[in-house]
């Protein structure tokens, strides 16, 4: 028996879930400073329920938007101190996966002004943090039940996560009636994004009873929607209820395990050609997968058993739906720096190097059509 899991977050989750609910917000304080950035708390209405229930519970509050894409240490900094500038008592996180990252950030900024914005990544685990309080309006990253942040260096450009108890939210509302104001590119990527957790989760060296519990629940949501993954896709409020749920269902299944080469390798392709997390994920699967079946074929059996088809049957649903419009060449490939020890290269199956990586950066376009 091997159920080892560690998730502290309350979840309230349903339709009106944020009104419904203003206590929970006026329990972590009487200020607050909301995290977003993008518009999309706004047009999602996250934005105008969130202020409706913390006009409700009397908790004062101010606004920082200037989170964006893959944010910054240096935009979560600022958070930080604007927190502190406000007397804030606790952070509400609205948005996708960065916005929601962003707030676990600056909570922990605001907790220790001392901080420079580099020394997140040296701080004692766990630090002091704000109570961080979050909203989702995207349905794939599982940021709501996972103890990391996936932050941009503001001096590299480059993606470095940070992990810990540290980096829990207090409380995650989860209502996928947010989701509908996603664009559909949005829609793709998140949700291919959710199905990249939940594979690479039940392939990891991690993987335990209870996070393949929690992989194969995802899967098995979104394996009817597999087909329609397209940009240009328009799905029911039934299928957003059901890419929402194998969301954070994923993402419970990752807080246990982490993930696998391709999260890793995926930061390259976004953080060089601009490519959708999600997408660059997806990018890597049938070399995870082809490798999987090298060194734990009954796993690949699992995800297989699940989805109802055969590995090469879903290469080739996921190249039907996912593009990618460049190459990268041998020579661009061996220059790609990786660090020495990426623990998600250690729990992919049989191991991963970083020459592995630098192959898979040559050889990703081969398995989808350009």
């Amino acid at each position: 028996m091997k159920f080892d899991s560690y998730m502290p977050a309350r979840l309230i989750t349903g339709r009106g879930a944020v009104t419904a609910n203003a206590a929970a917000f006026a329990k972590y304080g009487s200020r607050c400073l909301i995290v977003t950035g993008g518009g999309s708390a706004e047009k999602s209405g996250a934005l105008a329920d969130c202020v409706a229930a913390l006009n409700t519970a009397g908790v004062s509050y101010e606004i920082y938007n200037g989170i964006g894409p893959n944010p910054t240490t240096r935009a979560c900094f600022e958070a930080g101190a604007r927190a502190n500038a406000f007397g804030a008592q606790f952070i509400v996180g609205i948005g996708g996966g960065s916005p929601m990252d962003a707030a676990k950030a600056s909570a922990i900024y605001a907790a220790n002004p001392e901080f420079a914005e580099a020394d997140i990544y040296t701080r004692a685990v766990p630090a002091k943090a704000l109570p961080v309080l979050l909203i989702g309006t995207t349905a794939g990253t599982g940021s709501e039940v996972t103890g990391v942040s996936v932050l941009t260096l503001s001096e590299t450009g480059k993606k470095k996560s940070i992990s810990g108890p540290d980096c829990y939210a207090a409380v995650s509302f989860c209502d996928y009636t947010y989701t509908r104001a996603m664009p559909g590119g949005v829609t793709q990527s998140t949700a291919l994004d959710a199905f990249a957790h939940a594979v690479e989760s039940r392939l990891a060296s991690t993987s335990n009873e209870l996070s393949a519990l929690y992989a194969d629940r995802a899967v098995a949501l979104l394996r009817p929607y597999l087909p329609h993954l397209t940009a240009e896709w328009e799905p029911k409020d039934a299928a957003r209820e059901a890419l929402y749920a194998a969301s954070i269902c994923a993402g419970l299944a990752i807080n246990i395990t982490g993930t696998c080469f391709p999260h890793t390798v995926g930061y390259y392709l976004t953080e060089n050609y601009n490519v959708p997390h999600g997408l660059a994920c997806i990018a890597f699967m049938p070399r995870l997968l082809r490798r999987a079946k090298e060194y734990c074929p009954e796993r690949v059996g699992a995800i297989e058993s699940v989805l109802d088809m055969h590995t090469e049957t879903l290469t080739a649903i996921l190249a039907r739906n996912v593009r990618f419009g460049f190459e990268i060449g041998p020579d661009e490939a061996a220059a790609a720096l990786f660090p020495a020890q990426i623990k998600n290269f250690d729990r992919t199956p049989g191991g991963f190097t970083a020459h592995d990586a630098r192959a898979a950066l040559a050889g990703f376009g081969s398995d989808f059509a350009l």
